[in-house]
């Protein structure tokens, strides 16, 4: 049987880093950076282009489960609402897999500590802080399995995922 693995989290928080580490640690693996199917410039959101990423992914997600040569599909993205996880699943076809979430949270000092870096080394812009500082509380309340990530690396986040699914 298949696992479908969500991982969300605010930006920042180190969803894309873990899921790396993840993908090295399970056989036949593929990851999905929800961000790529939606990487535009400019960067626009509004109801047509929500709709459009939702759709993006949900089709590669439905392609990758269909595929025999995978076992394992990772899935990240800033999820900040159930209805968003809710909407995502609705659109997946009825197949055989078990189904993993997790919320990757942090204390609000460890998160602007990682996103101040970030701005530093060009990864992102300055207006990223306050809106992902607002969104952090959001993932507490979300129907996934919390882990905090404020005094662990991406590869120690990875591993407690690893042995999540492995058991």
């Amino acid at each position: 049987m298949k696992n479908l693995i969500f991982i969300n989290g605010t930006m920042g928080v180190g969803k894309t880093a873990t899921c790396r580490k993840l993908q090295k640690l399970l056989p036949n693996c593929v990851f999905l950076d929800g961000d790529w199917c939606w990487d535009m410039s400019p960067f626009i959101v509004n109801a047509e282009t929500k709709n459009m990423v939702v759709d993006n992914i949900s089709y590669l997600l439905n392609n990758f489960l269909a595929c025999s040569v995978f076992e394992n599909i990772i899935f990240c993205w800033v999820m900040h609402e159930q209805s968003i996880i809710d909407d995502l699943l609705s659109r997946l076809k009825k197949q055989n897999y078990r189904l993993y979430k997790f919320s990757l949270v942090c204390s609000e000092q460890a998160l602007i500590s990682r996103i101040t870096k970030d701005i530093k080394m060009g990864i992102r812009s300055e207006d990223v802080m306050e809106r992902s500082i607002a969104r952090l509380k959001n993932y507490f309340h979300l129907d996934t399995y919390k882990i905090d990530v404020s005094n662990i690396s991406a590869e120690e986040t990875a591993d407690i995922i690893f042995k999540q699914i492995m058991t």
